[in-house]
């Protein structure tokens, strides 16, 4: 089975790669795929040098294609290879809210991937990293009402906004003037409430995005949700502050219990130890971290948490390949009849 990345040379295609080698989805080839001035890099992989590719217009000779190019190159490009034979797993917006498409987090609802027609998304990262946590609570108390404020990292921006962040920390430090080109407003020792373009409601895209891919992804589209969604001056992983309202009361202690034994997650709840949720602790980790678990003092019943999950790996890299595996593990990904 040959395996492609669309977008090799970009921040989540770096990571994509890591994630290949140590995955346990099975393949025969690996190609990688970027725009034309990339054509001719060199990346390794396996202890092998693989060289990049130019994306071209038509099919790609591979059976699966992990697309981390651009909500645009997607939309032009993805029919064409799926015509071609290929599986696309898509890490961009331009399937998500499509009715044919599924919106896949394997931990949550895995199933939905083998009714693809072809292409399936990957979540935003935001809510990827959100509905791991929640979806255990809400299968087993109902979630009525779900209020999100994010802590998203510069690397959301890709490697361009990351670079954005050292350089003009840089800048600042040594008494420099920073402006910003990446973001709304300089980034080093700020924080920004304001994350994609603002919508019609005075939300932004970036906060719709959570609200309207959680309730595809759980299931069920009576769930009200609010976000705030926040740039804030760290590398990588993204935390979130989350309340819930529930159907059926549940405890901090059966909470912790039930997330101690949910897929994907892991249970980081001392605060007298200090330990807790961090970007610091959660960056480079698959398991999204889960902490600061405790009675909502407005809603009776209901649950305050922290989250804190690195979104270039369960918010995207991971995440595709982790769909890759469950359908390979189902008996639902081969290789293409006649493949060479």
């Amino acid at each position: 089975m040959k395996v492609a990345i669309v977008g090799a040379t970009g921040a989540v295609g770096h990571e994509l790669m890591k994630v290949l080698e140590k995955s346990t989805l099975e393949f025969s080839e690996l190609q990688l795929y970027a725009s034309p001035r990339s054509a001719g890099l060199k990346l390794p992989f396996k202890g092998q040098e693989l060289t990049v590719q130019a994306t071209p217009e038509g099919a790609i000779d591979a059976d699966v294609i992990l697309a981390s190019a651009g909500g645009s190159i997607s939309k032009a490009l993805a029919p064409a290879w799926v015509a071609g034979g290929a599986l696309v797993i898509d890490n961009s917006s331009a399937f998500r809210y499509d009715e044919g498409v599924p919106l896949v987090v394997p931990e949550v609802n895995g199933e939905a991937a083998l009714a693809h027609k072809g292409i399936i998304a990957n979540p935003n990262c935001t809510t990827a990293i959100a509905v791991v946590a929640v979806a255990p609570l809400h299968r087993k108390y109902g979630v009525k009402r779900m209020i999100v404020s994010t802590y998203q990292a510069t690397s959301g921006a890709g490697q361009k906004g990351m670079e954005e962040l050292l350089e003009q920390t840089h800048l600042q430090l040594h008494g420099k003037e920073a402006t910003a080109t990446v973001f709304a407003h300089p980034i080093p020792f700020n924080v920004i409430p304001h994350i994609d373009a603002f919508q019609d409601n005075g939300y932004t895209k970036e906060e719709m995005k959570v609200a309207w891919e959680t309730r595809k992804i759980l299931g069920d589209e009576s769930l009200i949700i609010s976000c705030t969604a926040v740039r804030i001056p760290t590398l990588r992983t993204h935390s979130e502050a989350i309340t819930l309202e529930l159907e059926r009361p549940a405890t901090p202690d059966e909470a912790r219990e039930l997330l101690r034994s949910a897929a994907g997650v892991e249970v980081r709840d001392d605060p007298a130890a200090k330990l807790y949720p961090m970007p610091l602790t959660a960056s480079g980790k698959y398991d999204v971290e889960v902490g600061r678990i405790r009675a909502s003092l407005v809603f009776d019943g209901g649950l305050e948490l922290f989250v804190a999950g690195d979104q270039l790996l369960k918010g995207a890299a991971l995440n595709a390949v982790q769909i890759a595996e469950y359908l390979q593990a189902q008996g639902a990904l081969k290789p293409r009849a006649g493949a060479r």
